[in-house]
């Protein structure tokens, strides 16, 4: 994974003949291929509407495209680096912005378990809370949000076996 934000911007503009509206880049058709960026440019703008959903009562899971993908595009497009100032961004060759919402403690608790599993372990939902509660939440005062997503539960686990 590329963090975009320190990207120069000619390089990743190197693909641009790929995504561009061309008819074919060197005798072969990019028309039906997808490209995938993965970044944290948003990654405040998510959490914050996540949050905001939150307070005002609302499931992580009511949150829609529509609340976050105008807010994505101009977060991106404000944000210092390649993406930016890319002529991927600047010629409108992105079409979709997909949020990666935040994971709270019950989807923690449920990678523990996938973690267990993949090992070919079995375990209780006491050891599952033990692991689920040994990471990092955000924000500070609420702790609602996993820090660091699922990718750290295979090691961690390693602390909670018998």
């Amino acid at each position: 994974m590329f963090d975009f934000c320190f990207l120069h911007p000619g390089l990743i503009d190197a693909i641009k003949p790929f995504m561009d509206h061309y008819d074919n880049v060197d005798g072969v058709s990019y028309r039906r291929a997808i490209f995938l960026f993965l970044s944290n440019i948003g990654g405040a703008t998510i959490n914050d509407v996540a949050l905001d959903f939150w307070h005002s009562g609302q499931n992580r899971e009511d949150i829609g495209m529509e609340d976050l993908e105008h807010r994505l595009r101009a977060e991106t497009m404000e944000s210092q680096g390649g993406f930016a100032q890319s002529e991927l961004m600047s010629g409108h060759l992105i079409d979709f912005f997909v949020p990666f919402l935040p994971l709270e403690y019950r989807h923690i608790k449920l990678c523990a378990r996938d973690a267990y599993a993949a090992r070919g372990l079995e375990t209780d939902e006491a050891t599952l809370d033990e692991v689920a509660k040994a990471m990092l939440y955000v924000p500070k005062e609420e702790r609602l949000f996993s820090a660091q997503g699922c990718k750290s539960i295979p090691q961690r686990i390693n602390f909670f076996l018998p």
